[in-house]
């Protein structure tokens, strides 16, 4: 029977992608330095092992706190509890960085020139853009039905 470490899983459902890491790996060493596939295999399991450790004493702050959703404070918390203080800051600047980086995204999804746009500018977008599937949906034909001509529908019905 395997170990289980993380509720309902086992190790080896809990893992990080080999690429990536691998990746990462690669770009904090020097060029030259070459890095064994057990090595780099270690190296992911023991950072697989730390957000493990992490996530339980987050949860438990979160837990003292009487809160139900594990917030970035509580990671926070967690850094200072296991011994890990020196890299709060750190570790802060990077969830801010992403904060930023996330924000410009959603906004630059929201309107290609950054702009931001008005309620009513967001309904005709959005109006155009429930015609542009219909049309599709219909085969190029309008989202607005056709009135027949009633000359052309005596033919067809001829």
């Amino acid at each position: 029977m395997e170990p289980m470490d993380i509720v309902g899983k086992t190790k080896e459902d809990a893992s990080l992608p080999k690429a990536t890491m691998t990746k990462i790996i690669k770009e904090m060493l020097p060029p030259d330095v070459r890095v064994a596939r057990d090595t780099q295999d270690l190296l992911i399991e023991c950072c697989v092992e730390f957000i493990n450790l992490i996530s339980s004493e987050s949860n438990e702050v979160c837990n003292r706190e009487e809160k139900r959703t594990i917030a970035p404070e509580h990671v926070l918390k967690a850094l200072q509890v296991l011994g890990f203080g020196e890299y709060i800051e750190e570790v802060y600047a990077a969830y801010e960085q992403h904060k930023l980086e996330t924000t410009d995204t959603v906004r630059a999804g929201k309107c290609s020139n950054g702009a931001e746009m008005t309620e009513e500018e967001a309904l005709a977008e959005q109006q155009r853009m429930f015609a542009e599937a219909r049309a599709r949906m219909n085969g190029g034909v309008s989202g607005a039905p056709k009135q027949q001509d009633p000359e052309a529908e005596q033919t067809l019905n001829s």
